[in-house]
């Protein structure tokens, strides 16, 4: 037992990362300690200058500086075909191999009530917190799982090296290591309010992305079970302390801030810190901080557990926020009553009182 409870479920020693968003905050300081962990690392960003000094910030972390090896690659991800050249810059770079994990953080929010926010601004932040992101997951599976599809003895490949594989993998041993897709999504994704309508749903998508393809990626575990085994998991942070969190409290409104009263937030190198561990612990779905902790287990509908005693600890917890959840939404739903009928119905305070 305390070996399946010790396990490393996410280990990278020698293995190549990934990181979209990898020149800042928490895709920076992933990229920091997963170095310290002996994985080789590939940032991609927008911002060349950003992109030179994250990678040497990064290098300097090695903890085999003779045989780590560091890329950086300039790409505005909200274009498909950027992406797929990520992924082939990478494949060319590691001799031919694919990267073994990619770490989607790119995005960035934009708190504003809905009626005072752009419609443009609906589709820049679907692009940059939902698409950056897919884009990525799409062209990666499709270096991880595509194949041409050949008969081999009139049979479909798939089935033919099913066979194969599963006599090979009962005479060679385990499938060698897991390949992990990590989306970044948020809090919000899990329980939004005033204040994060352009932002919230691109990451609530994310979430039901992640799910998706995490029972899809079933089909391929089952049909070529002596081939690396594909893993989704979702980290949900809630406020990060970022240089980009200080221009988001320049435009969110009063009220929004109202709400948030009391979270205190969390520096990118906690949240990196938290999402590794549970990553190693082999969670698909990883909070950073206790009250998303208790939070997600009210809404995890289908999601993957973890294993009967997770799932009924889960069980548990969900019985009581049931209860909870009600009395904080109804706190949530008077606090923002009371607010617009003192201060109007502009969100702010600064702004006089609206009919």
């Amino acid at each position: 037992m305390g070996n399946i409870l010790s396990r490393n479920h996410f280990p990278v020693q020698g293995r190549t990362v990934v990181i979209t968003g990898g020149s800042r905050g928490t895709g920076l300081a992933a990229g920091r300690q997963l170095a310290e962990k002996g994985a080789n690392i590939v940032i991609v960003a927008r911002d060349e200058d950003r992109l030179r000094q994250a990678l040497e910030h990064i290098r300097q972390g090695a903890v085999n500086p003779q045989t780590q090896r560091f890329l950086q690659i300039r790409a505005d991800l909200t274009l498909p075909d950027e992406s797929v050249r990520v992924i082939e810059e990478v494949t060319a770079w590691n001799s031919g191999s694919p990267p073994d994990v990619v770490w989607c953080c790119a995005g960035s929010p934009q708190p504003t009530l809905f009626v005072d926010t752009p419609v443009s601004a609906f589709r820049e932040q679907m692009d940059s917190n939902y698409f950056t992101s897919l884009y990525m997951a799409h062209a990666t599976l499709q270096s991880w799982l595509k194949r041409p599809e050949k008969a081999v003895a009139g049979e479909p490949r798939d089935v033919a090296a099913t066979a194969a594989a599963r006599s090979s993998s009962s005479h060679h041993g385990p499938a060698p290591p897991a390949r992990h897709l990590i989306f970044t999504a948020s809090f919000l994704a899990l329980f939004s309010f005033t204040g994060f309508s352009p932002y919230s749903p691109p990451k609530t998508a994310l979430r039901a992305l992640a799910d998706t393809l995490s029972q899809e990626m079933n089909l391929y575990a089952a049909a070529r079970p002596a081939e690396p085994r594909v893993r989704l998991h979702t980290v949900f942070p809630a406020t990060i302390l970022t240089e980009s969190y200080a221009a988001e409290s320049r435009v969110k409104a009063d009220v929004t801030k109202m709400l948030e009263a009391g979270d205190v937030g969390q520096t990118p190198e906690v949240v990196a810190a938290r999402s590794i561990a549970g990553l190693e612990s082999g969670q698909e779905l990883v909070t950073t901080e206790w009250l998303g902790c208790l939070v997600k287990r009210s809404v995890l509908g289908g999601s993957v557990r973890g294993g009967f005693l997770r799932a009924l600890g889960d069980w548990i917890v969900a019985c009581v926020m049931g209860i909870v959840m009600v009395f904080v939404r109804h706190d949530m739903d008077r606090k923002v009553r009371a607010w617009g009928r003192k201060y109007g119905a502009s969100g702010m305070k600064s702004l006089d009182k609206q009919t």
